[in-house]
């Protein structure tokens, strides 16, 4: 069976049981935990015969119980009805309590399918296949295909944790990771740019076994402080042939911005998580939950704010090696914010090289109203003078339109950019813009051309929008209707930040 007809067949059953209000994020959660005790059970079995070990059932202060039931595949699949239920209850709590990457996938796991009957159905649907048997690249795909299906549930907001893979290809073409690198994401959502790394490396370069064991083990270091999604990405990983089912884990569950750690990575690629203020919720005295604002005090940061993305801007700085290159999306306010905004916007270019940005196109991204750059740039020594000399703009937003369903935006529409960005040797550029071809996407601006501009803005675009003076060229309807969307959306939380601030910071 091909990978698309197995993608097909595992998410056709969720529309049945969406009808007993099982979310596709929580169908997705139970096929990880399922898929996951399959394979371990497969690895246990001849011709690897692993000797992977699963406790027993646990009591609740997290003891084994003498002789119940081992929490594995082989006991699940013997059982049904009631009692399934109430087993894989059990295994569910127990498997939380263990440590390394199998406790982490099964962190605060619970059932979400409560009729015994389909859940047997999943499990059944699970074991058909052989799934040890199958390339790296095929299971890989499997699961990408069923995270992608998820993230077009926009109703749940699954869609802020996966970023478009062909922008996340399209990085990772003008980084091109090196082997025996480490690679970071502090926000790593489903793990989508580890994956594009992982599938750079090896098809670009004949891997010799030490860097095939630096790529499997030392490579990859993320963050991702939600459970759900974190499990998502460790199962991402692991299908993808990064990671040992009962080795460490390499994703923490802590918040990034909390402190530095003192790792520093050759290379961070990472798109933070929408929205533009850090804020945790809490419950007062009267039990009402709140949202209050957090602003991080780190001594390493050159500002103090509670813009979350100025934040991480700030920590992806600190993470990189001396001559660590970074590829980051971030939102439109990062480019022209004033304030810390303006003050973070300078450091950056003194101690770094910011070289290039590129300008994103609505409609690409599952999360509505999203106006997204993408800065890439290049720590440097500590020196008197700037690092950044000029800054190349690569405008993909002027007159360009796309949608999620009709119009995707493809790894082919950004071609030119790779081109034109050229990372084999990205001082050796020239300009498609100028004064005879006013069109052209491809234009620098010198670090004393864009100091001079009011609180050193780098919302910088100079193509004339074709849709605001010929009526004759306007998009199709449902472009156009999307746009609008996009655009209330993208003001109405504009507002909210407003109000917000207002408010003396909760958000209304």
């Amino acid at each position: 069976m091909t990978d698309t007809a197995i993608i097909s067949k595992i998410w056709n059953l969720a529309g049945v049981l969406r009808d007993d209000g099982v979310s596709y994020g929580d169908y997705l959660e139970q096929i990880t935990y399922l898929l996951f005790l399959k394979m371990a059970d497969e690895l246990n079995k001849p011709p690897y015969n692993k000797g992977l070990k699963f406790p027993r059932l646990k009591d609740v202060e997290g003891k084994e119980i003498e002789d119940a039931d081992f929490c594995n595949w082989e006991t699940l699949v013997g059982k049904r009805g009631a009692e399934l239920e109430a087993f894989y209850n059990q295994l569910l709590r127990s498997l939380s309590t263990e440590k390394g990457m199998l406790g982490q996938i099964f962190t605060k796991s619970q059932n979400k399918i409560q009729d015994p009957a389909k859940l047997k159905r999943v499990i059944n649907l699970i074991d058909q296949e052989q799934w040890s048997l199958m390339g790296a690249d095929i299971k890989g795909r499997i699961y990408e295909g069923l995270l992608e299906k998820n993230a077009e549930d926009t109703k749940s907001g699954a869609g802020q944790y996966f970023t478009p893979r062909p922008l996340i290809k399209t990085m990772v073409k003008c980084m091109q990771p090196a082997p025996l690198k480490t690679i970071a994401d502090p926000a790593c959502g489903t793990g989508g740019f580890f994956l594009a790394a992982y599938d750079w490396i090896t098809e670009n370069h004949a891997l010799d076994r030490d860097e095939k064991e630096f790529l499997k083990k030392e490579t990859f270091h993320g963050n991702e402080i939600v459970a759900n999604t974190r499990r998502l990405c460790l199962m991402n990983m692991y299908l993808h042939n990064i990671g040992e089912i009962d080795g460490d884990t390499f994703i923490s569950p802590n918040d990034a911005l909390i402190s530095d750690d003192g790792n520093r990575f050759d290379y961070v690629l990472t798109n933070p998580p929408f929205g533009k203020k850090s804020s945790m919720t809490i419950t007062n005295d009267q039990g009402e939950i709140e949202k209050e604002d957090l602003s991080y005090n780190r001594q390493d940061f050159w500002e103090t704010t509670s813009n979350k993305q100025l934040n991480f801007l700030q920590h992806i700085k600190n993470m990189l090696k001396v001559t660590g290159q970074a590829a980051v999306v971030l939102p439109d306010n990062v480019l022209f914010e004033g304030g810390a905004g303006e003050e973070i916007r300078k450091q950056l270019m003194k101690t770094t090289e910011l070289h290039t940005i590129l300008r994103l196109p609505t409609g690409v991204f599952y999360a509505h109203g999203v106006k997204a750059n993408v800065l890439f740039f290049e720590n440097r020594p500590a020196s008197k003078e700037a690092q950044t000399r000029e800054v190349w703009f690569y405008d993909y937003r002027t007159n360009v339109h796309h949608t999620l369903k009709k119009k995707p935006m493809t790894s082919a529409d950004l071609e030119e950019f790779v081109k034109l960005y050229n990372p084999e040797n990205r001082h050796k550029r020239s300009e498609t813009w100028s004064e005879e071809n006013p069109n052209g996407r491809w234009r620098k601006f010198t670090y004393n051309e864009i100091l001079a501009r009011d609180k050193t803005n780098l919302d910088i675009f100079w193509l004339k929008d074709k849709s605001l003076s010929d009526l004759d060229n306007l998009p199709d309807p449902d472009v156009l209707a999307n746009e609008i969307i996009e655009s209330i959306e993208s003001g109405l939380n504009s507002f909210k930040e407003i109000m917000g601030t207002i408010n003396g910071g909760e958000e209304k």
